[in-house]
Formats: C-alpha cells, sequence, structure tokens
C-alpha cells in the first residue's frame, strides 16, 4: 500500500463535538503520536460537556492519551444533541482556536458523520482550518454510517490494546451504552487492519488533499 507522510509534526488540532469523540476516533493516533514526539503540542476542543463529570473523564482520558505532549483542552457548555441550534456559538469556539494555532494536522469528525453534531462540527472545521491536513474520524454508531475510508493510521497492537484499555477506564458514564465495549473499538481497528495490510489501524476521511511529489 502507498505511504504518504505529512513531515515533522509540531502542533495538532484535534477536536470534538462530545467528550470521548477525540478517544474514540482518533485515541490510537493520538497515543502513537505522542509517544513518537514528545512535547508535541496538541489544542483540543469539545464543545459539549463542559462543567459536568464528562469534563472532568475527558481532561484524565486525554492526559493518557497524549503523554509527554503540551495538551491545551478546552471543552464548553454547548447542549448535547443541539449544535446545530448553536451555530454561532461553535463557530466562534473553532474560529477562537484557529486564531491560537497553526497545526501541522488536525483530527476532526468526518464531514458525511450521520450524527448532527459530529456533521456539523465537521463541516466548519473545514471554512476555518482551509490550508491544513485535515482527517476525518470515525465513530462507530448505531445508525451504521461507517463508509470507505481514504487514509489510514497503522497502530501496533500494543497501541491498540492501549486505546481500549484507556476508553474502558476513563469513561465510565458511557459504558452503560451498547456499543460501547472491547468488542466493538478492536474490532473496528482490526477490520480497518485488514484493508491496509496491518494487524490493527485507525481509519480517516480525507476532504482535500495536496500533493508535494518533488521533482
Amino acid at each position: 500500500m502507498i505511504r504518504l507522510g505529512a513531515g515533522r509534526l509540531d502542533r495538532i488540532v484535534a477536536v470534538g463535538a462530545h467528550c470521548d469523540d477525540i478517544a474514540i476516533g482518533a485515541g490510537g493516533t493520538l497515543l502513537a503520536l505522542c509517544r513518537a514526539r514528545p512535547g508535541i503540542r496538541v489544542d483540543v476542543l469539545v464543545l459539549t460537556g463542559g462543567g459536568s463529570e464528562r469534563e472532568d473523564e475527558e481532561r484524565a482520558a486525554l492526559a493518557a492519551f497524549c503523554p509527554g505532549a503540551d495538551l491545551r483542552l478546552t471543552v464548553h457548555k454547548l447542549p448535547d444533541g443541539r449544535l446545530p441550534a448553536h451555530w454561532d456559538e461553535a463557530k466562534a469556539a473553532v474560529e477562537e482556536l484557529r486564531g491560537q494555532t497553526d497545526p501541522d494536522l488536525v483530527l476532526a469528525p468526518r464531514t458525511d458523520d450521520a450524527h448532527q453534531d459530529h456533521r456539523g462540527l465537521a463541516k466548519l472545521m473545514t471554512t476555518a482550518f482551509r490550508d491544513h491536513l485535515v482527517l476525518g474520524y470515525e465513530i462507530v454508531k448505531y445508525d451504521g454510517d461507517l463508509g470507505r475510508p481514504a487514509a489510514y493510521q497503522p497502530l501496533p497492537a500494543e497501541v491498540a490494546e492501549a486505546k481500549v484499555r484507556l476508553l474502558e477506564e476513563h469513561y465510565p458514564s458511557q459504558r452503560h451504552r451498547p456499543w460501547y465495549d472491547r468488542e466493538a473499538f478492536l474490532g473496528l481497528a482490526r477490520i480497518r487492519g485488514i484493508e491496509c495490510n496491518a494487524r490493527y489501524a485507525e481509519a480517516f476521511a480525507v476532504t482535500k488533499l495536496t500533493l508535494d511529489l518533488g521533482d
């Protein structure tokens, strides 16, 4: 399979509509990146869950998923499931984030995600981060909206296992959900690994990509 590198990564942005979105969609990628590059700056924006136990979970989880990183996390208090009705506040939060950093990589939801909160945030990202590599992560859910991704990040077995362990450990408020379990997370990672000739992987959608093939 063809491999394309993004060059040196010094700054990353990761955004989620809800606490745990980033960890579910790109937790393995974050873990691998932060382990490989101590001190990397990771700016994180989450639009809902602020001031609740969900924020506490998110702060502990992302500290574990980003070991040794310069982690800067902001969690807002917009209402879960109602982000389209709070478009102005969501856009202001994204624009504020853009003004704080110029990242080498952006991790965000997919623009075709079936959940309205995820989809709305994803569309905002492409307006604020126009000249950046934006990878759209996937979140398994009842809607069955998983498609055929364009990009894969292979994960060593140890990283895939660590991701699942951290998800189980840091988000107790989500354990009652029927899809929130080890089999779902590791199973999807195994399928994506098969698709890119690896044991495990996380997969991403790419809306737009500029190549620099050199001479």
